[in-house]
């Protein structure tokens, strides 16, 4: 069975979900409350049902990382005239949105500013040595280009298959 490489991402948080929630079940049916003398009642799961359940969880969660990172390193997608693989492509993308991030706080800054409390006779300001309005649009275009390249990514996330049975979980 096989699933696009959009879905394994998704599983991949509803594993850890799951993990999660198992790990919450299994403090809770590790201990009973019964009153001196007497023999616990029968339970429907052991703690050992949960940990073996939270193992297959695991293992599925370790080859479903292996699949993911496999296809992010041998696939790729077209930007700016060359291709790049997905791995790169996401780095690429997040280091636009931080980029875009950084230009849009320049692109606040004042023009000229007036400082208080640096001297009492005269008169100090603080000048910035570059056009706020340049950093604006610079900060546009990352953002933008950072859009374009995230939605080439997801798109050729759907058009990949990965050789993985996620019918446990969805």
């Amino acid at each position: 069975m096989s699933i696009t490489l959009a879905e394994g991402i998704k599983l991949k948080s509803i594993l850890s979900k799951q993990l999660r929630e198992l790990e919450t079940e299994a403090r809770r049916v590790a201990f009973i409350t019964v009153e001196k003398g007497t023999a616990p009642p029968p339970v429907p799961r052991t703690l050992n049902d949960v940990e073996n359940e939270m193992e297959q969880v695991r293992k599925d969660q370790r080859t479903l990382d292996f699949l993911i990172y496999k296809a992010n390193s041998t696939h790729s997608v077209d930007f700016e005239g060359q291709q790049i693989t997905l791995v790169e492509a996401i780095e690429l993308a997040i280091q636009l949105r931080a980029k875009a991030t950084f230009y849009k706080e320049l692109s606040l800054a004042n023009k000229e500013e007036l400082q208080y409390g640096y001297a009492e006779t005269t008169t100090v300001y603080r000048v910035a040595l570059f056009d706020p309005e340049v950093y604006r649009q610079k900060a546009q275009l990352a953002e933008k280009t950072a859009h374009q390249l995230s939605n080439r990514i997801n798109t050729k996330n759907y058009t990949i298959n990965l050789e993985f049975d996620g019918s446990n979980y969805f």
